[in-house]
């Protein structure tokens, strides 16, 4: 399999140029990219590795809606696959969900879902909970929710119970999703001989581009089916939400790495949904499009980079970099449900920053944390119903 074209062959592209190269001169891209078919039937798929489930590059995942006719039109469009979690709108997700594909085939599409647990009573009580919300005996993919340490990902609890779960034939095959130290986590997930799937961030805003790079590349080569996540980065650069994200441009960067098998945006809008379905056929990039992504330009946007540098620089020990995503989910996607259920999944003091007359954190993409965790701090003191 060719390399595909990585962040700093798209910053040596020049604006005049960059047409030619995508398509004459960088053998790399075209290898990766397509050309848009005739008929619906030349779809392009990839194999969620050694799952051998064959999936269309883009596919739906449901942390930004409930809306049961995008599940209906996905299908339509020939998305195969689903993502759902066992938190997502506290459990509405799942519940929407299986309202809906009760009248569907099961073999018509691909359900993952993942949740969160330390113990074994807790991970078969939550998926127990699940399969009910889902009206499902199987899923196809369960996962851990959020690992961040190879620590979390290879932890024995987790992943005998996981395995016990597939032996009762509950779980096809079974994933970790990954949000910060994706490099780390991704290689644990190879290592394990347990995990068939991660589902790892993954976009044109991270810094650990080449060393996350190669750790899909290294899980790919063993077998192991990668999921992108997060693609858009955050939506918008700004928090005011005046200046977007090219978000198809930044979904097309993802998928010129062939190791990359699917992405799972999510939607908020049946155009946005029929827009990335149309990816599914072509994702060769314009030049305008990778001008808008602004890969030469040092824009820190509102998608923290998950690097955990300032995990040891707060003395308080804050999760800073899970707030840092409630932020984004709140700013960016407007998703104020979401960011309040990664707030409350944290078991925050009463009082946040308290004891600091300033902030000690500093953030390698400059942003003022704490700043942003006031900000974000104040959606746990608003009633859940407020956000429904």
């Amino acid at each position: 399999m060719q390399k595909s074209l990585d962040r700093r062959s798209f910053l040596k592209l020049s604006a005049a140029g960059a047409a030619g190269s995508l398509i004459a001169g960088n053998s790399q891209l075209k290898a990766a990219s397509l050309k848009k078919p005739a008929t619906k039937d030349e779809m392009a798929y990839r194999t969620l590795g050694r799952t051998g489930m064959k999936i269309p590059l883009v596919n739906l995942g449901f942390v930004r809606s409930n809306n049961p006719r995008f599940v209906n039109l996905a299908l339509d469009l020939g998305m195969t696959m689903i993502d759902t979690a066992y938190s997502y709108s506290n459990g509405r997700n799942e519940e929407m969900l299986g309202e809906v594909l009760k009248n569907k085939p099961r073999d018509s599409y691909y359900l993952a879902t993942r949740l969160r647990g330390n113990t074994e009573d807790q991970i078969m009580d939550q998926f127990n909970t699940s399969l009910e919300r889902l009206k499902l005996d199987y899923v196809d993919i369960l996962g851990i929710h959020g690992s961040s340490s190879r620590e979390h990902a290879l932890d024995k609890v987790r992943l005998n119970t996981l395995m016990k779960i597939k032996e009762q034939g509950r779980a096809r095959f079974l994933s970790v999703s990954t949000h910060s130290n994706e490099a780390e986590v991704v290689r644990a997930v190879t290592e394990s001989n347990v995990y068939d799937v991660v589902f790892t961030s993954y976009n044109f805003r991270m810094e650990n581009y080449p060393e996350l790079k190669k750790a899909v590349a290294e899980a790919a080569s063993a077998g192991i089916g990668v999921i992108a996540m997060k693609t858009m980065a955050g939506v918008y650069w700004d928090r005011e939400r005046k200046d977007p994200i090219n978000v198809r441009a930044a979904l097309k960067y993802v998928l010129q790495d062939p190791n990359i098998h699917t992405t799972i945006p999510g939607v908020e809008s049946f155009q946005e949904l029929e827009e990335n379905a149309e990816i599914n056929y072509d994702i060769t990039m314009t030049p305008e499009e990778i001008r808008d992504l602004r890969l030469e330009q040092a824009y820190a946007g509102m998608f923290c980079l998950g690097c955990e540098q300032c995990a040891s620089q707060c003395p308080e020990g804050m999760p800073i970099s899970d707030m840092m995503r409630s932020y984004m989910y709140a700013y960016g996607y407007k998703d104020l449900k979401t960011a309040r259920t990664t707030i409350d999944s944290l078991d925050l003091p009463p009082e946040i920053c308290g004891s600091c007359s300033s902030c000690s954190v500093n953030c390698t993409q400059g942003f003022n944390v704490a700043e942003k965790i006031r900000d974000i701090e104040r959606l746990r003191h608003v009633p859940s119903d407020f956000l429904s």
